[in-house]
């Protein structure tokens, strides 16, 4: 007996290193990379620089001319400039934020201010995140004819972020018609 002991240690001693078998492994892999590259969802990602507005610590002179914010509420979009205060205020429909009137009156803002690009978007504290990504495409850009003909044209690019002033009462309606007296009779 003890000689088979001695017989299997020296057995153990003088034996090969088990070889590595590549052929089977570079099959697996093959065939791994193929399922994970047809199984893979390709989406195009956009990457869009924002302007953030500095922080400002000391009082500046505002420049002449206008300075364009689109202050997203709750309710309503509402375009003002910083200098002068609310030009347009857009309040929602059923279905939502009133983009189509948004863009028609950005339209008509740089008709008359053609070499203007900047823009700040204002949101208030609990405006989701889809909302905000909407809003800025409708700033940044319109679509113009239908079907392959759509061509896209530039309103106001440069966009900065920020958060909308708080307001104690209700945003009055701009360009509403004035409040009819009762009974005829003049308030």
């Amino acid at each position: 007996m003890r000689r088979s002991y001695q017989y299997r240690k020296l057995e153990r001693h003088s034996r090969k290193p088990a070889e590595l078998l590549l052929v089977p492994m570079i099959d697996i892999f093959t065939v791994l990379v193929t399922f994970l590259l047809m199984t893979a969802v390709f989406s195009r990602t956009v990457v869009l620089q924002l302007n953030l507005p500095q922080s400002q610590t000391e009082f500046r002179d505002p420049p002449p001319g206008l300075v364009l914010e689109v202050i997203v509420r709750k309710d309503l979009l509402q375009v003002s400039d910083r200098n002068t205060g609310p030009l347009a205020t857009l309040p929602s429909t059923a279905t939502g934020y009133d983009y189509d009137g948004l863009v028609e009156y950005l339209k008509r803002v740089k008709a008359k201010f053609p070499e203007k690009t900047e823009a700040t978007i204002l949101l208030e504290a609990d405006t989701p995140y889809d909302t905000l990504v909407q809003v800025m495409d409708h700033v940044r850009v319109f679509e113009t004819g239908s079907g392959i003909d759509t061509t896209q044209a530039e309103l106001f690019p440069d966009i900065s972020i920020g958060d909308a002033p708080a307001t104690d009462a209700a945003v009055p309606v701009a360009n509403s018609a004035p409040p009819t007296p009762v009974n005829g009779a003049h308030q």
